[in-house]
């Protein structure tokens, strides 16, 4: 649910998965076959395992992060891991970047660069977001909703960002 000031988006747990729903169907009907799926973590990672899933395609992990400070509303430095998690032991051939969405567009160019400038073996990058911001500077070849009022989205699971054991233990009173 988008706030009536366009600057807050709400998304229950079903809105969320039915987002990727229409995600995988949006690559699905561009007839690109991948060979491997490769989610940023963490955003990407519920949309890629279920894109994984959906296409039967091995999911790949890389680790990525700039929103640290202010319970993950603050983007600072950007760091991109040097590795890559995958259970084929390297990634080649045709591969579909998956991110839950493209803010500001600096980890989804960055992150292209890094594997088109170091990844040899991949063939053909493409890219797949849930949301795409007005002020992106990156344009992913396929999204689900374009925000131009680059709301801040609240997504499902965000109330685990300030839950710790000590509070889960109380929730629960064991």
């Amino acid at each position: 649910m988008l706030t009536e000031d366009g600057k807050h988006l709400y998304v229950s747990y079903d809105e969320y998965h039915n987002l990727i729903e229409k995600l995988a169907l949006k690559v699905h009907q561009s007839g690109w076959e991948f060979d491997t799926i490769l989610c940023l973590a963490r955003g990407g990672m519920r949309p890629g395992d279920i894109l994984s899933r959906i296409f039967d395609k091995p999911l790949a992990i890389m680790s990525t992060s700039s929103y640290r400070a202010g319970a993950g509303t603050i983007q600072g430095h950007l760091d991109i891991a040097h590795f890559i998690t995958t259970p084929k032991g390297h990634i080649a051939g045709r591969v579909l970047l998956v991110d839950d969405l493209a803010d500001s567009g600096q980890t989804l160019h960055a992150v292209m660069e890094m594997l088109r400038s170091s990844y040899g073996s991949i063939t053909e990058l493409r890219s797949a977001v849930i949301w795409a911001k007005g002020l992106s500077t990156f344009s992913p070849d396929y999204a689900v909703e374009f925000l131009p009022t680059n709301p801040w989205i609240h997504q499902p699971f965000e109330a685990y960002d300030n839950l710790n054991p000590e509070k889960l233990l109380e929730k629960w009173k064991f």
